[in-house]
């Protein structure tokens, strides 16, 4: 399985040269669009986004990660606050409880 992360430049770039590749995204609307494409190829298993791009798609992505086996998961981008995530929330969106 294969890891690629998608955001900005800096926290692609970050991660490429840990040897990770990744996919530079302007907007999140252009995230989620490589985020689809990441999740359909089935060689990919780990999808890591930075969090300052995941805000406005944050819905999206929750069903996203409910039809795919492809984990989509968001990380804290450069210089970003700290953020509480309440996962039971995110767990009952992605099993629509």
């Amino acid at each position: 399985m294969k890891i690629f992360t998608v955001g900005s430049k800096s926290f692609v770039t970050s991660f490429q040269l840990a040897g990770v590749p990744g996919v530079i995204s302007d907007t999140p609307q252009k995230a989620l669009e490589d985020i689809r494409k990441l999740t359909d190829d089935s060689d990919v298993g780990l999808v890591l986004v930075s969090d300052d791009i995941t805000e406005s798609i944050n819905d999206e992505l929750t069903a996203l990660r409910a039809e795919k086996s492809t984990l989509v998961f968001a990380l804290p981008a450069t210089g970003s606050e700290k953020t509480e995530v309440d996962y039971r929330v995110m767990l009952k969106k992605i099993l629509g409880v």
